[in-house]
């Protein structure tokens, strides 16, 4: 089966919301890594050496590549990625190959039949 790793970088405030939208669209599991920094096209200001930008998570979901680009679209529309500057951003990678997922093929495999 083929598989995609749909990422997104948002806001600690927006994680939960990118996560009930990548469930609706299919998505079985995530993984969060937080508290994470970065700059976009305008650095941040600090204050007495202090960083002051708001704290960001990264959202990993490990799906199905025929879902991919759906839930893709709905993490976008979950966390007004296209309407507001710096509320972040998601991609997907193609993943090759993957192991240690076989409590969650007969799942992903029922969700996809329902698709055809």
């Amino acid at each position: 089966m083929k598989m995609a790793l749909v990422v997104a970088l948002v806001s600690d405030e927006k994680t939960d919301h990118i996560i009930e939208a990548a469930r609706a669209g299919g998505a079985t599991g995530d993984t969060i890594i937080s508290s994470v920094r970065g700059e976009g096209l305008k650095p941040r200001k600090t204050f007495l050496g202090l960083d002051l930008t708001a704290r960001r998570d990264v959202v990993l979901f490990l799906v199905a590549e025929p879902r991919a680009r759906d839930i893709l679209e709905r993490i976008a529309e979950a966390g007004g990625m296209d309407q507001e500057s710096g509320a972040g951003v998601a991609f997907q990678i193609t993943i090759e190959d993957a192991v240690g997922l076989s409590t969650q093929l007969p799942r992903l495999m029922e969700e996809l039949e329902g698709d055809l």
